[in-house]
C-alpha cells in the first residue's frame, strides 16, 4: 500500500513474513546518466543502512532492518506503529497552556540526549526535522525514534555535526513559532550527552548560523 513520495524515494507499507513493514524505494533520476544514477543510489542506500545499524548498536531507537534489495533499490524496515511525529506532538502540546512548558522541556531533553549520543559516534542524520522523529506512547511517557536516514553519513567533523543541528534549528523555528527556548533546551541536553565534542560542534553551529544570516541579508 502506497503511503507517500518524497524527492528521493517513495514509501509504502507491506507485510514482511507476518510483520508490518515499511518499504522505501529509491527511484531513478531521469536527469542523471543511468550509470551515475545507479552508483549514487547504491552509495546512498549503503550509507543509510550503515547509519541505521550504527544507531541500533548504540541503543538509539531506529527502525529494524528486515531486508535490503540493491537490485530494486529498496530497504525493508520496521513500521513504528501507533506513533506520532514530534511535529504533531509539539502542535498538540502548544495548545495545552500550563502543561506546555514542562512537556516541551522533557521532549527537548530526550532529543538532545539522543542527538548527542548519535554525534558522539559520528553518525550524521542529514535531515533532522520534527517530522523525522517519532514518539511512541502517551503524551507523558514515550519512546523517541529517529527515522529517514536517506541523507545520512558517518563523519567525525564538527562542521557536519553543526550543520545537522542547524538543519534541526531551522526546521523547528519554521514549523513551530515561539520555540527558541525549546531548541536551547535541546542544546543543553546535547552538551550533557556529548561531553567531549559538544563545544566544537556548537562553535560550528554558530558559524553556520552566521553564514545563513549573511545569505539572507544578501538575498
Amino acid at each position: 500500500m502506497f503511503m507517500k513520495q518524497g524527492a528521493e524515494a517513495k514509501v509504502s507499507v507491506c507485510d514482511f513474513y507476518g510483520k508490518p513493514c515499511i518499504v522505501k524505494e529509491r527511484f531513478p533520476k531521469a536527469y542523471r546518466h543511468p550509470s551515475l544514477d545507479k552508483t549514487l543510489t547504491l552509495r546512498r542506500i549503503k550509507a543509510e543502512v550503515r547509519a541505521i545499524m550504527r544507531c541500533r548498536l548504540q541503543g538509539i531507537n531506529v527502525p529494524a532492518l528486515y531486508f535490503v534489495d540493491l537490485e530494486r533499490s529498496c530497504i525493508y524496515m520496521e513500521w513504528v506503529k501507533n506513533s506520532r511525529s514530534v511535529r504533531d506532538y509539539i502542535d498538540k502540546v502548544q495548545g495545552q497552556g500550563d502543561a506546555m512548558d514542562s512537556r516541551l522541556k522533557q521532549l527537548a531533553t530526550s532529543i538532545g540526549h539522543v542527538l548527542g549520543r548519535m554525534h558522539t559516534h559520528n553518525i550524521i542524520h542529514g535531515d533532522l526535522t520534527t517530522s523525522n522523529m517519532l514518539l511512541q506512547g502517551s503524551l507523558d511517557e514515550y519512546k523517541l525514534w529517529l527515522i529517514d536516514f536517506g541523507l545520512s553519513d558517518i563523519e567525525a567533523a564538527a562542521e557536519d555535526k553543526g550543520v545537522d543541528l542547524y538543519v534541526l534549528e531551522r526546521a523547528i523555528l519554521s514549523s513551530h513559532p515561539k520555540t527558541r527556548e525549546f531548541f536551547e533546551d535541546i542544546l543543553s541536553a546535547y552538551r550533557t550527552a556529548n561531553k567531549g565534542g559538544a563545544d566544537a560542534v556548537i562553535d560550528k553551529l554558530e558559524e553556520v548560523r552566521l553564514r545563513g544570516r549573511k545569505r539572507t541579508m544578501v538575498g
